[in-house]
């Protein structure tokens, strides 16, 4: 029963992972390769605030957050001067750099052996221990953050990320300032994909840079583009087939 549970966390973390991906590469047709930066520095921040600042969980994730789109500003604002494969390159070479980061600065990130023992978040009392109270959380967790996006992906931002896809050169002729745009989708997400780097951390008690590589971002690119991208159901589509397929095949006896 465990493992069911435990395949549910990782739905309910790669969903608004997926969602918020979908922001900038499927409304704003952006492909980004530092997705998993984001969700790394969320994780890495929420387990040295809570560790070593005594934060507590909520505060330690608010600032997480805060942190997470404070780089992605100054980032986006570098990348966003580029577009198309130029684009693709500086996002890769971030991401390149965050994991050299998390790898090598031993004394804040303790390099290759990981943060252990990150504390377990405590709701009114209650410590959340098993996979079912984490599968319960990561249910509010995307009640609270799936809403948000869906209604940026309705708004006039949506829309008007949708024109900059589209034609960005009509689009700005009309008064869109395309890269003002473009940087605040960024920025959104990267806080929104800062959570469940939060609730992973929280989740598992330990994080190593191994989880947040150049592969992960492929993998929730990955993920988009299966579902489809530009849409509010492509995520969830390929969060299903990416997460339980390769889990029904170890069922089947197929040779390697």
């Amino acid at each position: 029963m465990n493992y069911a549970f435990h395949l549910l966390v990782m739905i309910g973390i790669y969903l608004p992972l997926a969602y918020s991906l979908n922001l900038t590469l499927g409304y704003g047709g952006l492909l980004s390769a530092c997705h998993a930066a984001f969700y790394g520095i969320g994780a890495y921040s929420y387990a040295l605030l809570i560790q070593s600042a005594g934060l507590n969980a909520g505060l330690a994730l608010t600032v997480g957050i805060l942190v997470t789109a404070l780089i992605a500003a100054g980032i986006g604002s570098v990348s966003l001067r580029f577009r198309g494969d130029l684009f693709l390159f500086v996002t890769l070479g971030f991401q390149m750099i965050v994991f050299v980061i998390l790898y090598n600065w031993v004394d804040l990130t303790k390099g290759p052996y990981g943060i252990a023992g990150i504390p377990r978040p405590e709701l009114f009392g209650f410590i959340l221990r098993t996979p079912w109270h984490y599968a319960m959380l990561g249910l509010v967790m995307n009640a609270a953050l799936l809403p948000l996006l869906f209604l940026l992906y309705r708004s006039p931002f949506g829309a008007t990320l949708k024109a900059l896809r589209e034609n960005e050169i009509a689009a700005e002729a009309l008064g869109i300032h395309g890269r003002w745009i473009f940087l605040q989708a960024f920025v959104l997400s990267a806080a929104f994909a800062a959570v469940p780097g939060a609730f992973y951390a929280a989740y598992v008690t330990y994080i190593d840079p191994t989880s947040f590589t150049l592969n992960e971002s492929i993998f929730q690119v990955a993920i988009l583009l299966l579902g489809g991208a530009g849409n509010r159901k492509g995520p969830l589509v390929g969060v299903i087939i990416m997460l339980l397929l390769p889990e029904i095949l170890r069922f089947v006896g197929l040779p390697d």
